[in-house]
């Protein structure tokens, strides 16, 4: 498969700044055997959802009390609680994020140090180290270079291609895509969250090149 294009890229992501990505775009593409017009609508598609068409690289954990109950119930059990971190991003991502996907305590930092940045939330500490031993980056370190477009693509490259991702959207006679689809969400997002944006975004770019 061949680079995409400017054009091609604005019909899929009309809001993206495509002079800041489709190099780290296509490089990464490249790297990680993004290489056919399945793969890489569907990478795009979910890149598009997760990333707000490549505008948010950064976790976005101010919530209201309220919205914590809703979201973690088990963490938050009574408003009361819950009032003690909204509006505090920090301080939240240090309690949601503490003892899982390799963090520490609460105490530790390490929930807000490893949140989640880059085009796929890359979260955990677990889950940096992973990808920095992979792109021979210092992400445990330096976790803010994630927001750096070169290292926001090939980090996604590397979970896309780690997971298993290009083979799922590859087309597979007596398979379905959509459903390939749905479990790429799923491995992506731990859910289904968003499926119909997502689904909306693969849509256009099956058509955009011509997968």
């Amino acid at each position: 498969m061949t680079d995409i294009s400017s054009d091609q890229l604005g019909r899929i992501v009309p809001h993206a700044d495509l002079a800041k990505w489709l190099a780290p775009l296509n490089a990464a593409m490249h790297e990680f055997s993004v290489n056919s017009a399945q793969r890489a609508a569907a990478f795009l598609a979910q890149l598009a959802h997760e990333s707000g068409e490549f505008q948010h690289l950064d976790e976005n954990l101010n919530y209201s009390a309220q919205r914590l109950c809703q979201v973690w119930p088990s963490r938050f059990p009574t408003l009361a609680v819950a009032e003690q971190y909204a509006g505090n991003p920090k301080k939240l991502a240090n309690r949601v994020y503490s003892g899982r996907l390799g963090n520490g305590n609460e105490a530790s930092g390490d929930g807000w140090n490893f949140h989640g940045r880059g085009l796929i939330q890359l979260t955990g500490r677990a889950n940096y180290a992973a990808c920095a031993k992979a792109l021979a980056v210092e992400l445990t370190g330096k976790p803010e270079l994630l927001l750096d477009p070169g290292v926001a693509a090939r980090s996604a490259g590397w979970f896309w291609k780690s997971r298993g991702l290009n083979e799922l959207a590859d087309h597979a006679p007596g398979e379905s895509d959509d459903d390939d689809f749905v479990k790429i969400t799923t491995i992506i997002n731990g859910g289904t969250t968003g499926l119909p944006g997502r689904m909306r975004y693969w849509s256009v770019a099956k058509q955009v090149l011509g997968a």
